[in-house]
C-alpha cells in the first residue's frame, strides 16, 4: 500500500488490526473497562462518560497502578465549545509535611513506601469535576460498573496478576493491604477471582454522596483517622481542603500538527522541548529506529530531562517564565546546537527523584464520540500499590505521590506543606490542521514523555497507522543510560555506544492507548498496546 508521509494508512503492521467506529470509541488497559465505557456509549452518554466510567472500573481491575486513593490528569476537547480543556486533578501534601518533620521520623530522603509519601488523593475529584462540567450522566451511574466489578468480583488479567506478585511483600507489610488484597495469604493467580467488597462500599458511598464523602465525610474521616493513628500527616482536615483545578494546556507545533500537554506540576512539557529540539531535522530520511534516528531523539530528550530534573515541580514554586522558556523555539534551537549527531553529550546529572517502581505504574485511556468530544485521562497510585497502605476498612490503598519530593532545601520541587509534588502523569492530545485528531498516553512513569515524542514520530514522520505507532519498538533515556526494546536491531545499540551512549538499566518501556480521528472520513480508529492487558473498542 502506497502512502504519504504523515497520513497514517490502515496497513496492518501490528499485532492486531486497527479497530474502527463511527459513533464511539474508547481504548484501555483492561478489556472490563473499554467494554463497560462502550456501554455508556451506546446507552446515549458521551466520550467523558464513558471515559469517567472506564477510568473507575480500572481502580477496582488494574489495582496495581490506580485507585481511588490516586491521582488523575485530564486533557479534553470539548465539541459543545470547540475548546481545549485540562484538569489538574492532583492532590498535595498534608499541611504537617515538611523536611524539619520528615527528618524528625529518621528519614533524610523522602521514603519510596509507607506512610509519609502519602498525599491527598485527588481522582475522586477528577470524576466528579469531569461529569459535572462536561459529562451527561450522573456520577453514580458511573460508578455503578466498579461497584458491580468490586463487589461480585473479576477475573485477575495475566498483566495485573505479574505485577501483584511483584507488590506481594509491600502488600503483607500492612495487615489492612494484606486483608484487603491479599486472600488466603497470597496474590490471586491470572484468571482467578478477586473481589473488594469494602473497596465497593466505599464506591457505593460515593455514588449516593458524591465527592463530599471521600473530602469532608465518611470517608474521609475514615482515612484520616487510620493514618493519624498510625503517625502519619495526612488528615481528614487535609482531604477537606482538596481542590482540583482547571488549567490552561501548554502546545507546540511540529510541521502540520500541534502537540498538546498539561503544564506543571506534570512533566508534559519534557516532549513539548524534545520535539521542538527535533523540529528541523530530516527525521524519515534516516529511517525509523535507525542510529542516526535513536541517536537525536536521545539526545533531545536527555536534554528536556535535564531540564525537567533542575525546573519542574508545582507550578506556584517554579519562577515566572520558567516554563515559556523551556518551550519556546528560540530556547530549543539554542539547545539543539549543543549536540552532534555523531557523538552524544555524555551522561547527565542524576535526576534527584526516584524512577517508579517496576511493580506497577499507571492507567491510561482514551476515548471519543460523534459529538466531537476527544477525552485523554490519566490516572495513577504512582508505583505499584501505591505507599501499599489501605486506610482502615475502606478497601482504598493510598498513593505514594510524595516519594516525588526533592529534600533538597534549594531546589523547587522540595517537600512543604501543602504542596504538590513533581508529578509523571501526562495525558496528551494532537491537533491536526487545527481540528481534534488523536487522544494518546504512554504509560509508565519517566517513559510517558518518552512515549508521546516516539508515538507522535511514529505517526506524523513514518506514516504508522495508530495501532502501529503505538507498538513499534522505543528505546528509553534515563540518567543512568539509555535502553532500546526487543525489536530494534542489536548493531543500533552498538553504533549508540560507539557515539558515547551509556547503556542503561531496562526500566520498562511503558503501555499505549489511544483514539485517533480520520480527517477525511470522521471514523475513529483505535489502539491499544499488547505490553499490557488492554483492548480498544469501536462502534
Amino acid at each position: 500500500m502506497n502512502w504519504t508521509p504523515g497520513t497514517p494508512t490502515l496497513e496492518t503492521r501490528g499485532s492486531r488490526s486497527v479497530a474502527l467506529g463511527q459513533k464511539g470509541m474508547v481504548a484501555t488497559s483492561q478489556p472490563l473497562a473499554s467494554v463497560a465505557g462502550l456501554d455508556v456509549l451506546r446507552q446515549g452518554g458521551n466520550a467523558v462518560d464513558a471515559a469517567i466510567t472506564a477510568a473507575a472500573v480500572l481502580t477496582v481491575v488494574e489495582p496495581t497502578m490506580t485507585g481511588v486513593g490516586g491521582d488523575l490528569f485530564a486533557l479534553l476537547h470539548a465539541g459543545g465549545d470547540g475548546r481545549t480543556h485540562g484538569l489538574n486533578a492532583s492532590g498535595r501534601t498534608p499541611a504537617a509535611a515538611s523536611l524539619e518533620a520528615l527528618r524528625a521520623r529518621g528519614h533524610e530522603q523522602m521514603p519510596d513506601t509507607g506512610l509519609f509519601p502519602i498525599t491527598v488523593p485527588g481522582a475522586v475529584d477528577g470524576w466528579a469535576r469531569l461529569l459535572a462540567e462536561h459529562g451527561t450522566i450522573s456520577l453514580a451511574d458511573a460508578l455503578g460498573p466498579a461497584i458491580g466489578c468490586a463487589r461480585d468480583g473479576f477475573p485477575v488479567s495475566e498483566v495485573v496478576a505479574r505485577q501483584w506478585q511483584d507488590a506481594a511483600g509491600l502488600l503483607a507489610a500492612d495487615p489492612a493491604a494484606a486483608d484487603t488484597f491479599l486472600p488466603d495469604g497470597r496474590p490471586p493467580a491470572p484468571g482467578e477471582r478477586f473481589s473488594n467488597p469494602r473497596l465497593a462500599a466505599s464506591l457505593s458511598a460515593i455514588a449516593a454522596e458524591g465527592p463530599t464523602v471521600f473530602y469532608a465525610g465518611a470517608l474521609a474521616d475514615a482515612i484520616g483517622q487510620d493514618i493519624e493513628r498510625r503517625g502519619g500527616w495526612l488528615t481528614a482536615g487535609d482531604l477537606a481542603m482538596h481542590e482540583s483545578d482547571s488549567v490552561d494546556p501548554i502546545r507546540t507545533s511540529f510541521r502540520d500538527t500541534e502537540l498538546v500537554e498539561l503544564p506543571p506540576n506534570t512533566q508534559g512539557f519534557v516532549a513539548l522541548e524534545a520535539l521542538n529540539i527535533l523540529a528541523d531535522e530530516p527525521l524519515e530520511a534516516f529511517g525509523h529506529n535507525s542510529t542516526d534516528y535513536l541517536h537525536l531523539v536521545l539526545e533531545a530528550l536527555a536534554i528536556a530531562f535535564d531540564d525537567r530534573a533542575a525546573h519542574l515541580a508545582d507550578a506556584d514554586a517554579m519562577p515566572a517564565g520558567t516554563l515559556a522558556r523551556l518551550i519556546s523555539k528560540e530556547y530549543a534551537t539554542g539547545r539543539r546546537d549543543q549536540f552532534r549527531t555523531d557523538r552524544a553529550l555524555g551522561q547527565s546529572v542524576p535526576d534527584p527523584t526516584p524512577n517508579d517502581r517496576q511493580a506497577g505504574d499507571t492507567v491510561y485511556l482514551a476515548a471519543a464520540d460523534d459529538q466531537g468530544n476527544l477525552v485523554s485521562l490519566i490516572q495513577s497510585l504512582y508505583a505499584g500499590f501505591g505507599s501499599g497502605i489501605v486506610a482502615g476498612e475502606t478497601g482504598i490503598v493510598l498513593h505514594n505521590r510524595g516519594a516525588m519530593f526533592s529534600t533538597d532545601p534549594e531546589h523547587p520541587n522540595v517537600l512543604a506543606p501543602s504542596k504538590r509534588p513533581l508529578h509523571t502523569l501526562a495525558p496528551a492530545l494532537a491537533y491536526r490542521d487545527g481540528r481534534p485528531w488523536l487522544a494518546y498516553g504512554v504509560m509508565g512513569g519517566d517513559m510517558q514523555p518518552q512515549g508521546h515524542l516516539q508515538v507522535l514520530l511514529n505517526l506524523v514522520c513514518f506514516g504508522m497507522n495508530i495501532q502501529e505507532a503505538g507498538e513499534a519498538p522505543r528505546a528509553r533515556y534515563d540518567p543512568s543510560g539509555i535502553s532500546l526494546e526487543e525489536g530494534i536491531d542489536e548493531g543500533v545499540l552498538r553504533e549508540l555506544v560507539s557515539r558515547g551512549h551509556q547503556v542503561g538499566p531496562d526500566l520498562g518501556f511503558g503501555g499505549f492507548q489511544g483514539v485517533l480521528v480520520d480527517q477525511h472520513s470522521g471514523v475513529l480508529m483505535g489502539g491499544s498496546d499488547p505490553r499490557k492487558d488492554g483492548v480498544a473498542l469501536g462502534w
